[in-house]
């Protein structure tokens, strides 16, 4: 069972193409998203706001909301702000990045909150908090260092579902291939284990790429591409991924007949 927001479904059949948005002006961010809103190849649309240079502003992020509110109807929206410990470009306080969250809540524009669980003091009664305003709730871990064993990864993604997490994000780096394949048997697993929730899993970087591809196999049901810029190392641009997914899609409609 997957979760449905605009009429895509995330959890079942060729994983989502999402892309990320890492302007740094107002302009160029309302710009960029309405570029991709209007793409064929895009299905969601992640806006990082650590990249953005006044992410301090209420006022402005309001303002960039509003005007999207229009933009993104069909689009699936991904509110994120990636901290430094999690490869982001920002470092705020608490409190700030708390205000942040609520701050896109309230918008009535965004689908799709990023949190990163396990920075969070009361990770599940902020998820509560979220939800309670209508917006989904993406639990997320980065470890950009290594790839953790399974039993750990596993422990990870266990812990962000019982949070009540709509959605559970894990991304990691590999050292060998032989990590790739634990990511992949990891994330089957856990879609075995956990019917009612959504995996995102990849392995990054190069070695990885392979796990950015192969979703709809192992259950990873959302896939990052890049447009402009690449918010992680190893993303495909956004088109070439497209083609690649549907090339896996129609091969895995064919073997299941």
């Amino acid at each position: 069972m997957g979760l449905y927001i605009k009429e895509k479904m995330l959890g079942e059949g060729r994983p989502l193409i999402c892309v990320p948005v890492m302007d740094r002006k107002k302009a160029d961010i309302i710009h960029e998203i309405t570029y991709l809103a209007k793409s064929t190849a895009a299905d969601m649309i992640e806006w990082r706001v650590d990249a953005f240079d006044s992410y301090e502003d209420f006022n402005e992020i309001r303002q960039i909301l509003n005007e999207l509110k229009s933009v993104v109807k069909e689009k699936i929206f991904l509110y994120t702000f990636r901290t430094q410990k999690q490869g982001g470009e920002a470092e705020p306080e608490h409190e700030l990045l708390d205000d942040l969250h609520d701050l896109a809540a309230e918008s009535r524009c965004v689908d799709l909150i990023d949190i990163e669980f396990f920075a969070e003091e009361h990770p599940a009664k902020k998820i509560r908090r979220i939800r309670e305003q209508g917006v989904h709730v993406i639990a997320s871990h980065h470890d950009f260092e290594m790839t953790p064993p399974p039993e750990v990864m596993s422990m990870l993604l266990d812990k962000m579902a019982a949070g009540g997490a709509d959605l559970v994000k894990l991304a990691v780096m590999p050292k060998d291939c032989l990590d790739v394949i634990k990511l992949l048997e990891v994330t089957d697993g856990f879609r075995r284990n956990h019917k009612g929730v959504p995996i995102i899993t990849m392995s990054m970087g190069a070695l990885g790429s392979i796990s950015r591809i192969s979703g709809e196999y192992f259950g990873s049901c959302v896939t990052f591409g890049a447009h402009k810029v690449a918010s992680a190392p190893g993303q495909f641009a956004m088109e070439t991924l497209e083609r690649m997914l549907e090339n896996i899609h129609d091969a895995a409609c064919i073997n299941s007949k």
